[in-house]
């Protein structure tokens, strides 16, 4: 038997499948060699002292920062897992040493999430952190807190947060990974969708857009969302960015830091080396969300599918490990799944709607939505109800050996598997 194992909210789940009805296990060879011992944190902030010693295209930060009166760092909030308590004291660190008397505001980029609350604060910054220094939270829907930047090459109009303009520099810190429409996550995913206003994000994430066969994980050239998305971080005249990648426990693998374009370049380009996996098709597949924080609604956890879909046969069953404890993660993202007839009903209005009317949670909904109308789709945890999840049409499992079991009945006892342990850390190549 060969037994797998993957993550799970803050731990992991185990089932046994035979060895012969096993096609593949597609984990990044970075992922194989960071092996189970995870670096120090003193290894970490070496790997990111190093970068910020030696920026891609860019002055050092120390030098940026001399002779500006303010500053604002740009950070992630609770729903990415950048190590913001190991990288973000070392930004400010250098702010400071470049000149002690910058005064800096850290912008929390929710994006169109909803606001981060300060026990997530704590736990993601360090409480001393979280006391010491100046935090806004960003706000997509607050108009009164965006300033209009003009058009987007898209067409849609760019509002972004004030407090990132009306600083004399703007700073960023992220992290990189393959984002299931963007190409890669960090870089100018700071700016947009990270400190845009709604309206901006919905022309970004438009269905003309999200419907794109470049608009995929690892994709950027001619990809009309990475597009907009340079364009906006252009016009916020971001200076400098901070980017981790990670190790599947999250700590630092790597650090990329100087100009907000070449230093996200080299980032993806080293990333796409090191996680690109082969496709491996079979009728039944089993992937995660990495564990939390990514897997703790099904809004994330569609990200993780995305790579399962790459390799599922059409009509085969997609096992997705998730959390989600906490349950769909946006209303609007429920309503439009519950309230479908079916995924392919959803899909065809979606189709119609243009870009300037594009609602709320539509790309993730889409993504699903497309997802489900090729593949069955049974969600396996034990922390979010049932019912929600077969509302959205999706089947629900709460142990992993039931889900296998579930899908054996659909697709026969000598079906076989592709496991792709971590959906969101992989580039899934075709032929």
């Amino acid at each position: 038997m060969h037994i797998i194992r993957l993550p799970y909210h803050h731990t992991y789940l185990e089932a046994e499948i035979p060895a012969r009805q096993v096609r593949a296990v597609l984990t990044p060879p970075c992922h194989s060699a960071h092996g189970e011992t995870a670096p120090s944190l003193i290894t970490q902030q070496r790997c990111v002292s190093q970068a910020l010693d030696h920026p891609i295209g860019s002055a050092r930060l120390e030098e940026l920062a001399a002779g500006k009166r303010t500053a604002t760092v740009i950070t992630s909030d609770h729903t990415r897992p950048v190590p913001s308590a190991v990288t973000l004291p070392l930004l400010l660190a250098r702010l400071r040493r470049g000149n002690p008397d910058i005064a800096i505001r850290i912008l929390v980029a929710t994006g169109c999430h909803r606001a981060t609350t300060p026990a997530e604060m704590r736990a993601k910054f360090g409480e001393d952190v979280v006391k010491r220094e100046t935090f806004i939270m960003h706000d997509c829907a607050d108009q009164g807190s965006l300033s209009y930047r003009g058009l987007l090459p898209s067409g849609g109009e760019l509002w972004l947060n004030t407090c990132a303009l009306d600083t004399d520099l703007l700073v960023a810190e992220g992290f990189i990974e393959p984002h299931f429409f963007a190409g890669f996550s960090g870089g100018r995913k700071s700016v947009l969708p990270g400190i845009a206003g709604r309206q901006t994000v919905m022309a970004n994430h438009c269905s003309a857009f999200i419907a794109d066969p470049r608009a995929c994980a690892g994709s950027l050239e001619s990809n009309p969302i990475h597009r907009d998305m340079l364009f906006a971080a252009g016009q916020a005249n971001l200076a400098f960015i901070l980017n981790v990648t990670l190790n599947p426990d999250k700590s630092i693998r790597g650090a990329f830091a100087g100009d907000p374009g070449m230093a996200h370049a080299e980032g993806c380009r080293q990333m796409a080396e090191t996680v690109t996996v082969p496709r491996v098709p079979a009728e039944i597949v089993i992937t995660s969300n990495g564990g939390y924080p990514l897997d703790q609604n099904i809004y994330q956890a569609v990200k993780g599918m995305t790579a399962a879909e790459a390799c599922c046969s059409e009509g085969g069953t997609i096992i997705m490990v998730a959390g989600c404890s906490d349950g769909a993660g946006g209303d609007a993202f429920y309503r439009a799944m519950a309230e479908a007839k079916s995924p392919q009903a959803l899909l065809e209005r979606i189709r119609t709607v243009p870009q300037k009317e594009t609602p709320p949670d539509q790309w993730e909904y889409q993504i699903l939505a497309r997802i489900l109308s090729k593949h069955r789709v049974i969600l396996v945890t034990d922390l979010c109800d049932g019912t929600l999840i077969r509302n959205m049409h999706m089947a629900h499992a709460a142990t992993l050996a039931d889900a296998i079991r579930m899908a054996l009945e659909t697709a026969g006892p000598d079906a076989h598997f592709t496991i792709i342990p971590d959906g969101v850390s992989v580039i899934v190549a075709h032929p």
